[in-house]
């Protein structure tokens, strides 16, 4: 069986759609927080486990002994290392056969503050003796694309990254990535440093923009401090635009996203999407 938690978030519903096109519905299961969420995938015949990573007591039945789980990890920054550890300790009392956790590009080189939580897991995971594969996703085409409207309206990309690079890929890359580790063979104990083909700056995502709208958008490089006023004004919380911040300051900015091992096109057996491609498609949803 395969397992995949955080089965309807962003990254989880695009790896449960891979995976389904590689095994039928009756060999996966799924962990979400919400049942509802997950009713079209029980009416394809995946098996749906409702469980929290809040909650320790639910994550006790969320496994069972030999099962590949691809354990994706939390979105809520600053409480996912009592999360994590709870899901790793579900998983190795249940005996799983592989473990494939999604952390952060670098693993233990990583030193800015978004990669606190990811190190701290793989550290667990490690301690707890489970068969593992670490999935070390850079960052997403997404993280750019997904929210164009306020670029579009200013003209302006924004960001305290200077000239820092960027190796981004889409979601759909990391996921596809995700699930032939899941359903191949050779890969316990690996560690991939999973990025684009291609690492590029946000001045030449901001001409990128340019050229595919026809209009003037330009990078404005800014301070931390201005970066940070900029997101709390927007309505972001403040430890959520700090840390924001620290990935363009401590990260890109010291080329920590930028690494290019070719990891994520060989597990997918293509090049990765390119960034005008995620473009393309966020200014022309179908």
């Amino acid at each position: 069986m395969y397992v995949v938690t955080g089965a309807t978030g962003h990254l989880g519903t695009l790896a449960v759609g891979a995976l389904l096109d590689k095994v039928p519905a009756e060999q996966v299961a799924v962990v979400v927080r919400n049942e509802a969420k997950a009713a079209d995938l029980a009416a394809r015949g995946v098996s749906v486990r409702v469980a929290d990573y809040d909650s320790p007591e639910a994550l006790a039945g969320a496994f069972r002994a030999g099962e590949r789980v691809l354990f994706v990890s939390g979105s809520d920054a600053g409480r996912r290392i009592p999360q994590h550890t709870a899901v790793v300790a579900a998983a190795e009392a249940a005996g799983v056969g592989l473990l494939a956790y999604t952390g952060v590009l670098g693993g233990p080189k990583a030193d800015f503050r978004l990669a606190d939580d990811h190190k701290a897991t793989e550290e667990a995971i490690l301690a707890s003796g489970l068969p593992y594969s670490f999935l070390r996703n850079g960052w997403y085409h997404e993280n750019y694309t997904q929210n164009l409207a306020p670029v579009l309206e200013h003209g302006v990309v924004l960001g305290s990254a200077g000239e820092g690079r960027i190796a981004s890929a889409s979601r759909a890359d990391y996921a596809a990535a995700a699930v032939a580790v899941l359903t191949g063979e050779g890969h316990e104990g690996t560690a991939y440093e999973l990025s684009g083909d291609t690492a590029w700056s946000l001045a030449e995502y901001a001409a990128e923009l340019s050229r595919q709208t026809g209009r003037e958008i330009r990078y404005a490089s800014v301070t931390a401090e201005e970066h940070l006023a900029v997101l709390t004004g927007a309505g972001v919380p403040e430890p959520f635009a700090a840390i924001l911040v620290d990935v363009d300051t401590a990260g890109i900015a010291r080329g920590l996203l930028a690494g290019t091992s070719g990891d994520l096109a060989r597990l997918v057996g293509r090049p990765t999407t390119p960034l005008a491609d995620a473009v393309a498609a966020a200014l022309n949803p179908s």
